[in-house]
């Protein structure tokens, strides 16, 4: 094509062919230029926003359980004041003892069950002292070795060798509470052999009450717990009890040893005897209770030869649970260390803002009298709340949808009695960037958020889900690459439309009420990588219709140990001694980039509209995203992330109404901030350090520099006169927020 037009030039002009080569060839450099402009498309038509959402509803932050000297420290004005300038708006309060495996006793003013003080715990709604800390409950009937929450310590009393403890089932999943046959919320316990064992017998001893009715199974896949759809469950040849006696069972399961790796005993039927708790509570007396397991085989001569590893600890051999009954003394306190942040501290501190917060109430591990108390408490003190989340990661704990709807229908009839207007909504769940699967009902359907949606349309009560919430860390922490940033916005859309396809109604908002990278993550949770990715993410996120997000972790903690040796946060900021701010990091400045410069702050509406641009690698990745809104000051504003790693792009912005006013630009004023690497640059430190006790015997203390941000900000703000063919820089690896009006 080239040398074509060259002869045809040539032939018709006056000018030297050398010439006329030089101008065509710089011609079609301009050509080919113009042909692949750089361009940020907006599609302005009316009726085409992506949403609508106004920030002090919408951008929000959340706080967990953390260190109480750090709750002592980032609560301090000074301190928030600091945090404040992110521009983070509600707050999510998260709830952590659930992740424990534990009771909350959210006032530590209250009452037990069992008058001798003992039982299931219910806080007092009557105010009384501010209530600054409040602490999880280890659960003495726990069933779990280790779960996908936060606990490590703990250990299932199924296999810790003591015939005096055992685990027990949650009694507000029975008949008595549920209304419903036993059969209709069969409780569980997985035994993971580690490794392929030869086994054919398996004993138990039974507490009380104990399964009159139960089968045995063995798992013929993958993980069952992790992979809950590579295989199922074969019940074994003898596998089926319908004649239970408790005591100690000893059951030859099949003739000859099978080899595998996972057990399940799946009860049904309960006895409804009473444990070692007595017969004056009728939660003592309903469920399912194993003191202790054993599996392995059977000789001729009869013996029965034990593989399973009883021990205190997490090196037991390891076992799961469908639920954990709340029972619990004042001497299983946990932790003193780590609090949940005081109801009263965290609404008087400021921490609010005056917003109405997002309050959870325990349920997996709790009871609907002590949720109910700690809503009428708040009430009483007049805390404005915006929505209840009803427990924590149930997909975390392995429960089944059906259970967690059960127990989702009793807490929320509990509190709606203390306030029918109560917005309640859950499941919190986890993080996955997939659907969440568990093992198939009879019907075959493995989807958790379907089953539970069919449980509530099942009885009626699909107005008590006022919102569906879930969890967002979208990456390993430990094998993060730079080109992860270019499937974010696909993740966080593509889960979001999961949930719509599990059946979730259109009318139900979805929440995101806790996201980040892990802080293992290291130094990725530090440098520019990160800015970048929360402002794709949250840009991905409402651009998909999301209600509302929240992210974590708003206060100050110190950094954590993370991959590769290297030290990592959930936080904005470094941290020195005293939990005292050092150093703003890139998701501060991100978050500004936001909260104050993309979005106008306040209670004024903002409209999503679709924006795109035709910057890419090559390979079909978007280099270059953009989040377009129309404010309520009548600005366009576009949230510009160029995720180009080490080259700068120019690009024009073209707004195209496909109704009426066809293609207009940016006319007159605009304001322009830009956060890139001349504002932040990430230093990982060199060098560690060992501190050494005086005592020579004494191990050495091995600490961690985090290295250091420079430069460290601030922002940088651009004011210039643009036209509709102005075109625009947009710096390596930055954010760059782009404010006027429009015109033709």
């Amino acid at each position: 094509m080239l040398s074509i037009g060259i002869t045809l030039r040539a032939q018709n002009s006056k000018i030297p062919e050398n010439t006329v080569l030089k101008k065509l060839i710089t011609a079609f450099f301009l050509t080919s230029s113009i042909a692949a402009a750089q361009t940020i498309q907006v599609d302005i038509t009316p009726g085409h926003a992506t949403n609508h959402f106004v920030p002090n509803q919408t951008l929000g932050a959340g706080i967990d359980r953390i260190p109480v000297a750090a709750i002592d420290k980032d609560l301090e004005p000074a301190s928030l004041e600091k945090v404040f300038a992110a521009g983070w708006q509600p707050v999510s309060y998260r709830q952590n003892t659930e992740l424990a495996v534990e009771a909350w006793h959210w006032n530590p003013s209250g009452t037990w069950s069992d008058p001798t003080g003992k039982g299931y715990f219910t806080g007092s709604a009557i105010p009384g002292e501010p209530i600054r800390y409040s602490f999880g409950y280890a659960l003495p009937h726990r069933g779990f070795t280790r779960n996908d929450g936060t606990d490590n310590t703990g250990f299932s009393r199924m296999t810790d060798g003591d015939e005096h403890s055992y685990w027990k089932s949650n009694p507000y999943l029975t008949q008595r509470f549920t209304g419903e046959s036993d059969a209709l919320h069969p409780q569980w316990v997985v035994v993971d052999l580690t490794q392929i064992q030869s086994v054919d017998s398996i004993r138990v001893d039974w507490g009380a009450p104990y399964a009159t009715h139960y089968i045995v199974q063995y798992w013929t896949g993958e993980d069952p717990i992790k992979a809950p759809t590579r295989g199922v469950w074969q019940t074994f040849a003898r596998g089926e009890v319908s004649l239970g006696k408790g005591g100690s069972e000893t059951i030859r399961l099949s003739p000859t040893p099978l080899p595998l790796r996972y057990l399940r005993i799946w009860m049904t039927e309960s006895s409804n005897t009473c444990d070692s708790h007595g017969s004056s509570d009728p939660r003592n007396c309903v469920g399912y209770a194993i003191s202790e397991l054993y599996v392995g085989t059977t000789t001729a001569d009869g013996a029965f030869h034990d593989i399973v590893r009883h021990t205190a600890d997490q090196e037991q051999t390891t076992t799961y649970c469908s639920s954990v009954d709340p029972w619990h003394a004042p001497g299983d306190e946990g932790s003193t260390t780590q609090a949940q942040v005081g109801f009263d501290l965290f609404f008087t501190s400021g921490v609010t803002r005056g917003l109405p917060a997002m309050v959870p109430i325990a349920m997996l591990y709790d009871t609907p009298e002590n949720a109910a108390a700690e809503i009428a408490y708040l009430k009483a003190r007049n805390y404005p709340i915006s929505y209840v989340e009803m427990g924590e990661e149930p997909d975390g704990q392995f429960d089944l949808p059906e259970d967690y709807a059960a127990l989702y229908l009793q807490f929320a009839t509990a509190l709606h009695r203390v306030d029918p207007t109560l917005k309640l909504g859950g499941p919190s769940f986890t993080g996955e960037n997939k659907d969440i699967e568990v093992w198939p009902d009879a019907s075959g359907k493995v989807s958790w958020l379907g089953r539970f949606l069919d449980y509530l349309k099942a009885h009626d009560r699909m107005n008590d889900l006022a919102f569906f919430s879930f969890e967002h860390y979208p990456y390993d922490p430990c094998r993060i690459p730079w080109g992860s940033l270019y499937d974010e916005p696909d993740l966080v859309t593509h889960i979001m439309q999961v949930w719509r396809g599990d059946g979730l109604p259109a009318s139900v908002p979805i929440f995101i009420t806790e996201s980040n990278f892990s802080s293992a993550a290291s130094e990725t949770s530090m440098d520019l990588f990160a800015g970048l990715w929360l402002a794709d993410y949250i840009g991905s996120f409402l651009n998909a219709g999301g209600a509302a997000v929240y992210h974590f972790h708003y206060l100050h903690l110190f950094m954590e140990h993370g991959c590769n040796d290297s030290p990592g946060t959930f936080g904005m900021f470094t941290v020195g001694p005293g939990y005292q701010i050092e150093q703003p990091l890139s998701q501060f400045f991100a978050s500004q980039m936001i909260n104050l410069e993309w979005v106008q702050p306040g209670w004024g509406a903002h409209d999503l509209f679709p924006a795109k641009s035709d910057v890419d690698d090559g390979a079909g990745h978007a280099l270059v995203t953009t989040y377009a809104l129309k404010r309520p000051d009548g600005q366009w504003s576009l949230m510009i992330v160029n995720r180009d790693q080490h080259n700068g792009h120019s690009v024009k912005i073209a707004f195209e109404d496909q109704l009426g006013s066809g293609t207009s630009g940016f006319a007159g004023p605009v304001e322009i901030a830009e956060f890139g690497r001349n504002q932040y640059q990430w230093h990982a430190a060199s060098t560690r350090f060992s501190a050494h006790a005086e005592e020579p015997s004494a191990w050495p203390i091995v600490a961690y520099l985090p290295g250091r941000a420079d430069p460290d900000g601030p922002v940088r703000h651009i004011k210039q006169n643009a036209g509709r063919d102005t075109s625009y820089d947009l710096p390596p690896a930055s954010i760059v927020v782009i404010r006027g009006k429009i015109g033709k």
